[in-house]
């Protein structure tokens, strides 16, 4: 007996190293049929090997998941059929709000749970990146509130590779700052702007489908007070330049998507660009770092 519900099928094929998983996802990315969703997840046992899945709404073409495994070094695809399930209510059940010093990154179904004097951001519960349930999200939010402790003001913010916009939409919450949230995912441009209009905050946030520092609009509205980059090492460390050039003397990014092995030579990079680290916040093998421009 069915429900309704539509049959999907999970592939999924373990690589070792994140580098090479991340490859991997935006390969797989590219298949056609292409993935209704992809995601990566840390074996978490000291092997190195990452899982990279992708949820498909038809069959996938099994060969050239085959190919893609071959290509990038990695076991080949196991996958399964998921049936007769409700993807949406399984998600909101298991998508609790996650506290992050002063702010708290909720659901809509659990709106009424937030509590008095506390930053509530609401995030659509079907949406799993960028819900602050990653130790990288969490990380921003919880250096961003230690800043703001110390006495950390900004009216211009930019949020490179911005996912839901959850950061940017933090910072304009606190301050009356116009804050640009850019990511290269034009679909993760539509949904940072449906959060941002949820949370009553598009008149402080423009969401941009953009690279780094150089769109139009992001180069005008420089300098920064603030930066969020919540990305990974490697790119990280090519906009290092973009992102001095983007900010003002004094001003503040706080740079995320790092394993704490990687954060050392990212922070050397951004040295050599004039910055100095100012904090770390650790999380379940993450760093996030605070950085300080100084001319």
């Amino acid at each position: 007996m069915t429900t309704g519900v539509p049959v999907l099928r999970r592939a999924t094929a373990a690589i070792p190293g994140l580098p090479a998983a991340v490859a991997l996802r935006d390969a797989l990315d590219e298949l056609d049929p292409a993935p209704l969703a992809s995601d990566i997840n840390d074996h978490d046992d000291g092997s190195g090997l990452w899982d990279v899945s992708g949820i498909f709404g038809e069959a996938p073409d099994e060969v050239g998941l085959a190919l893609l495994a071959e290509a990038y070094g990695g076991a080949a695809f196991r996958v399964e059929r998921i049936e007769d399930r409700d993807w949406v209510a399984q998600v909101r059940a298991e998508l609790t709000p996650v506290e992050a010093g002063r702010f708290v990154v909720y659901g809509s179904h659990d709106r009424a749970k937030i509590g008095p004097h506390r930053i509530g951001l609401e995030i659509e519960a079907a949406q799993a990146f960028g819900t602050g349930h990653h130790a990288t999200t969490r990380g921003c939010l919880l250096a961003l509130d230690r800043m703001v402790r110390r006495g950390l003001v900004a009216r211009r913010v930019a949020d490179i590779g911005g996912g839901t916009g959850v950061l940017a939409m933090a910072a304009t919450s606190i301050w009356p700052a116009a804050a640009i949230a850019g990511d290269i995912d034009p679909v993760a441009t539509v949904t940072a702007r449906e959060n941002v209009a949820a949370n009553g905050l598009a008149a402080h946030v423009s969401c941009l489908t953009a690279a780094g520092f150089r769109h139009p609009r992001v180069h005008a509205a420089a300098p920064f007070d603030l930066v969020f980059a919540n990305i990974l090492a490697a790119p990280l460390k090519r906009l290092a330049p973009q992102m001095a050039a983007a900010q003002r003397s004094g001003g503040i990014a706080i740079l995320s998507g790092l394993l704490s092995r990687q954060a050392p030579g990212v922070a050397a990079v951004y040295r050599g660009w004039g910055y100095r680290v100012r904090d770390r916040v650790q999380i379940d093998g993450w760093t996030t770092l605070v950085l300080e421009l100084g001319r």
